[in-house]
């Protein structure tokens, strides 16, 4: 009887993105929405408020595109260069890279003729690719991409960010800090059930994750806001 092709799904191939989208969205959400809390409780001057929350999404963006840019280049680099040295030794000692592959089956549970004769098989397949996935733990076709990172966060940022900024101008002083708050809270929700649920994981978690998180944020700018306000 054939066996038929499986048909599981699995989502660890969008652990990148996910990761870059849902910490600039969070991001964006709880740095602008603790920002704009922080000033409103402070001073009702609506203008500061409108240039405060412009300068927050346009700096929130941008820095945010330059970290995941930053820290997912020097990932790439480390990983190209795990997989360039890795590709000199199958080149320079390829028994000695035959052995290392033959311990990690048998590591993994298989007897040594067993574990070498799966090792063999593989280096005649794809030498590099078996290596790079069993020693490094690394997909040499799917390594970190900068500008997607760069990219999906600088976006999810601008996505949380800007309705914090859109209320600040339409929500009269009185309910200012209220509504930012409940909106803020909302959308850290929807971002944590989000993510969870495109990553597959438990969706209720994810979100109070996230919230609990940017709560404390939303109430640590409020309580700043409101002493300076008094003091200053």
């Amino acid at each position: 009887m054939p066996v038929r092709p499986s048909t599981e799904v699995h989502r660890s191939h969008r652990v990148g993105w996910l990761r870059a989208g849902v910490l600039g969205a969070q991001d964006g959400v709880s740095s602008t929405a603790s920002l704009l809390i922080g000033i409103a409780a402070a001073s009702n001057d609506r203008n500061a408020l409108i240039i405060a929350g412009v300068a927050a999404v346009v700096a929130g963006a941008m820095s945010m595109a330059a970290g995941e840019y930053t820290s997912v280049s020097s990932q790439r680099d480390t990983e190209l260069a795990d997989i360039a040295r890795e590709t000199v030794e199958l080149e320079e000692t390829p028994d000695v890279e035959l052995e290392e592959l033959t311990q990690i089956y048998e590591h993994r549970g298989l007897d040594r003729p067993l574990a070498r004769q799966v090792a063999i098989q593989l280096t005649k397949t794809d030498a590099l690719g078996t290596h790079v996935r069993d020693e490094l733990g690394l997909d040499h076709q799917d390594v970190a991409r900068p500008l997607q990172a760069a990219g999906v966060s600088s976006v999810g940022f601008l996505l949380g960010a800007v309705p914090s900024v859109l209320i600040v101008m339409l929500v009269p002083a009185g309910g200012r800090i209220g509504v930012l708050a409940a909106s803020a809270l909302v959308l850290l929700a929807v971002i944590g059930a989000t993510g969870a649920r495109l990553g597959a994981a438990p969706v209720v978690r994810g979100a109070i994750r996230v919230t609990l998180i940017g709560g404390i944020a939303l109430v640590l700018a409020a309580l700043i806001g409101n002493v300076l306000g008094t003091v200053v």
